[in-house]
């Protein structure tokens, strides 16, 4: 399971779990959170915009191809893709020289 923390924060203990750690910054740690109901349940997790964001940001744990992988099948699933929320949450996660040639590539 993969789980987003705010910097120093402490790792949660989940017996038979295993954990991959994504360590974020306060800002880009709180933007683009949507909360979603999951049995009557609220869940926080990341706008689809962000989430490609962070897989550019940690394009080096998770593999380039994987961020490439995601923009794709955001442009292919999404009717109106958010290309300025895509290139906010670059400019958030400082990841926007990175992110450009392939934002290009697909507008």
């Amino acid at each position: 399971m993969d789980v987003a923390l705010p910097s120093h924060a402490q790792i949660p203990k989940l017996d038979g779990i295993p954990l991959r750690v994504f360590w974020y910054s306060d800002p880009s740690f709180s933007s683009g959170i949507d909360v979603i109901s999951i049995d009557q349940v609220p869940v926080r997790v990341y706008s689809p915009e962000k989430t490609i964001a962070d897989c550019f940001k940690y394009r080096n744990k998770i593999g380039l191809d994987v961020a490439i992988e995601a923009l794709r099948a955001y442009r292919e699933r999404t009717r109106k893709p958010d290309y300025q929320a895509l290139s906010r949450f670059a400019k958030v996660d400082r990841v926007e020289k990175v992110m450009r040639p392939y934002l290009e590539a697909v507008l």
